[in-house]
């Protein structure tokens, strides 16, 4: 299977249907910049931030906003990336896990509106799953695939090879990483009375 093709437009619009059966709202973008403007619409000011660690909000100009303070944000990730005294660093990572907004991606999208996160950590994976009140995932459309088994075997056969070999050249050959664990999300519980998006992005992004 091509795990690298754009979604067609077709595809794409029975995404965004699947997904509001689900309590999440796809929003079709057609580049990084008009996802850019969508997240700076979304997230008002004084707002707590988080992020994972994502290739795409790397891409897209995400990462080096958050970091330029400029957007009035209270940013999580940043409060823990300079903190250098580690048990005060570990209990900045646990108050992060209540951030109001939380941005990352997926790693595989079924067209009946499931989708698969692995993690070797964890660490991204309470605020997908319940612990963040906003989440928002920026999403190319090339990890559209057919059914949840495709999305499963996106993540395994596709995306964990591709970010094994990114830390292993990055590192010199001294880590690399593994799928410890994954999420698959089928729902969102409307009494959670969470706001989830995603930002379905017509650009090649992420793995």
């Amino acid at each position: 299977m091509d795990f690298e093709t754009l979604a067609s437009g077709e595809s794409i619009a029975k995404v965004v249907a699947a997904l509001k059966e689900r309590n999440v709202e796809g929003i079709s973008v057609k580049d990084r910049v008009e996802a850019m403007e969508k997240i700076k619409e979304f997230i008002p000011k004084g707002a707590s931030v988080n992020t994972g660690a994502s290739t795409t909000l790397e891409q897209i100009g995400f990462v080096e906003y958050l970091k330029s303070g400029t957007h009035g944000w209270n940013n999580l990730k940043g409060a823990i990336a300079t903190e250098k005294d580690a048990e005060k660093q570990a209990v900045l990572r646990r108050e992060a896990l209540l951030s109001e907004f939380y941005l990352g991606s997926v790693h595989g999208l079924a067209e009946t509106g499931e989708f698969v996160v692995g993690s070797n950590t964890g660490s991204q994976l309470p605020h997908i799953a319940y612990s963040s009140q906003n989440l928002i995932l920026v999403v190319s459309t090339k990890k559209i695939v057919p059914t949840l088994l495709d999305a499963i075997r996106r993540l395994e056969e596709h995306v964990v090879p591709l970010e094994d070999a990114r830390m292993k050249k990055a590192s010199d050959g001294k880590y690399g990483t593994r799928l410890s664990k994954e999420i698959i999300f089928r729902y969102e519980s409307p009494f959670n009375k969470r706001k989830i998006r995603m930002l379905l992005v017509s650009e090649n992004l992420g793995f």
